[in-house]
């Protein structure tokens, strides 16, 4: 972890979001967010990820009141890696939101060829009273115009960079600039000039430069932005 918070700072990247997808390795979370004062985390269970106990919202609370933790997640739906009746990945979901809301923390948000079902779920469980992110988008416009109505941000990582990410693009030269955040999703998703190989967190300059270039602005302006709109979103975070 040295190395890599080292590496990111080389880079100008002075916080780091370290994302929980399962409840078992909080401890370990926890333990970075401690050691290093730039590493914020949340709590959450990916939806893809098959726990031996499906944890209620007492269990999910229990981690997510950590002073550490700044938000609520890695949750949401996905019904491109997960097959059969997914119901328990809708109420999990739920769940989340249902923690995130009590705890006044917001949600980060998972979507894979489940466009509808998660915003209708967002809206049921009202998701808006806390906001969020949906992060790692792969959506088009309209769903983004949609999550942005529900005060959500819109978080792009390398794959905004391919050259086949036309929906993706398209939807990054749209999203309001204080509702914009950049990503890396390590460790995939590596962006160009690094596509294919092991992502890291100092790769997330990438996605910003492509981003500044798509939105035809100036790259310090928009890390100006999207780290303005990081401590916005995430106001349990102390900016140091």
């Amino acid at each position: 972890m040295e190395e890599v918070i080292a590496e990111a700072a080389n880079e100008g990247i002075g916080h780091l979001l370290c994302v929980s997808v399962e409840l078992d390795d909080f401890p370990l979370l926890q333990g970075y967010a401690q050691r290093f004062p730039q590493v914020f985390i949340s709590a959450g269970l990916h939806p893809n990820h098959e726990a031996k106990v499906e944890p209620d919202e007492a269990a999910i609370t229990a981690v997510a009141t950590a002073p550490e933790v700044v938000a609520i997640g890695e949750t949401g739906l996905d019904y491109f890696r997960s097959e059969g009746d997914l119901a328990w990945q809708q109420e999990r979901f739920r769940r989340h939101i249902r923690v995130a809301r009590a705890l006044q923390k917001p949600l980060i948000i998972h979507c894979r060829e489940a466009r509808e079902d998660t915003l209708r779920i967002l809206r049921e469980e009202h998701a808006e009273e806390v906001g969020g992110v949906m992060h790692c988008f792969v959506e088009d416009w309209d769903t983004a115009r949609e999550a942005l109505d529900l005060g959500f941000y819109i978080s792009f990582s390398g794959i905004v960079t391919y050259k086949n990410a036309e929906q993706v693009q398209h939807a990054a030269a749209r999203v309001p600039l204080d509702r914009l955040l950049v990503e890396t999703d390590s460790p995939y998703l590596a962006p160009v000039p690094r596509r294919g190989r092991e992502n890291h967190p100092k790769l997330v300059r990438f996605v910003a430069e492509y981003l500044a270039t798509l939105r035809e602005m100036e790259f310090e302006a928009l890390v100006s932005a999207t780290t303005d709109n990081f401590f916005r979103l995430f106001h349990h975070a102390v900016r140091t």
